[in-house]
């Protein structure tokens, strides 16, 4: 018993091995993969989505930013039915105090809740295929953001991706007058609507790192009851200062005449509403599972692999142009992705040659115990 449990303690003694297991199953394997793999589609698919339909509600009539930002956090209620269906945490998990998690939901739902703000207002003032694209100067956001609160590595290749991303977009605001689209884009936005974008991108890398954080420091397990429980309660402040905004805001009373004029009437929508609030919810719960399963900038990353795909679609839904340097932006975010991507097949390399190292090694050491024990037979 006593070699099981020296087994299952880091070299000091003092708590479990967290590179061994993360997420419910070992780090690397192939249920772990399989689970990070589901996770990745959650994101991509409910990111691409949510865009579009972002894009679609202000394209067919749509013109209230509060409605908009309350649409990113009104899905969360559904969060609570899957939350039924968990299974029961263990005897031994970990539970925070209400008191101790409570100012981080409050905390981190009224930032969600701005930054939901600012998206809406970037994605009106921006074509979709030139905001997705802006967005991903999240991504080099994140590197800092990851080494300062998460004491993430910053090797050559993030360092390489971060001047990629950020050239990227430098060069589609060099271009901004070059942008035409045949969307209900307000002309004259460009300008407020890529500094919205870049600002509303550097709080989502922030909220990132911070709830990475918050599940290595606070809540210490990484079930998915508790990945429910964080989103839930995080969305449920941000869906309050949505609707304290809309009501503030007096866009309230617009909603009858604007659900009205929607094209092709009233039941679309509130689909648009509906399908939106559910894509959000799909990808935040995807990327908080890869935030807690790997880490914030995995989950980034993942996230930049919807840039290929949103602006074909915007292309042909919404009769984007793909302009020269459109591709070629593009391009460049994709080569920044890339950077990251191998990086981390690095550090599963990396991370599983240690691993074989240190089985090796307790071999060895209860190989020599063994040989020592006095009682041992011959």
């Amino acid at each position: 018993k006593i070699r099981e449990q020296e087994s299952d303690h880091g070299e000091d003694g003092s708590a479990p091995k967290a590179a061994a297991v993360r997420g419910g199953s070992p780090r690397g394997g192939v249920r772990w993969w399989l689970s990070v793999a589901a996770d990745m589609f959650m994101v991509l698919c409910g990111q691409t989505v949510a865009t579009l339909l972002g894009r679609l509600y202000y394209n067919s009539g749509g013109n209230s930013k509060w409605m908009a930002t309350l649409t990113q956090s009104a899905g969360s209620p559904l969060l609570a039915i899957l939350l039924l269906f968990t299974p029961a945490p263990a005897a031994d998990e970990p539970r925070p105090a209400a008191a101790k998690m409570a100012p981080i939901y409050v905390g981190l739902g009224i930032i969600i809740g701005f930054d939901n703000l600012m998206y809406s207002y970037a994605l009106q003032y921006l074509p979709v295929s030139t905001f997705s694209l802006v967005a991903a100067t999240q991504l080099g956001f994140n590197s800092v953001t990851s080494r300062l609160i998460n004491a993430q590595r910053f090797t050559v290749l993030i360092a390489n991706s971060v001047v990629v991303l950020t050239f990227s977009a430098a060069l589609l605001g060099i271009g901004a007058s070059s942008d035409e689209t045949a969307s209900s884009v307000p002309r004259g936005k460009y300008p407020a609507g890529f500094a919205l974008t870049l600002a509303a991108s550097a709080v989502f890398a922030l909220i990132l790192s911070l709830f990475e954080a918050t599940f290595e420091k606070v809540v210490r397990t990484r079930t998915l009851r508790w990945v429910l429980r964080a989103q839930l309660w995080t969305n449920v402040v941000a869906s309050t200062v949505s609707a304290v905004g809309l009501l503030a805001s007096g866009d309230w009373r617009t909603i009858p005449a604007e659900m009205a004029a929607f094209k092709d009437g009233r039941a679309r929508y509130v689909a648009t509403l509906v399908g939106t609030a559910v894509s959000w919810q799909v990808m935040a719960v995807g990327s908080l599972r890869l935030i807690v399963r790997v880490s914030s900038l995995f989950a980034n990353v993942t996230g930049t692999l919807s840039l290929p795909l949103v602006p074909v679609f915007a292309v042909a839904l919404f009769g984007d142009r793909m302009t020269g340097i459109k591709a070629v932006s593009m391009l460049m975010a994709v080569w920044g992705f890339l950077s990251y991507a191998y990086q981390q097949y690095i550090d599963g390399r990396r991370a599983a040659g240690a691993g074989k190292g240190r089985a090796a090694a307790e071999c060895r050491v209860c190989a020599a115990r063994a040989g020592s024990d006095p009682d041992s037979p011959a």
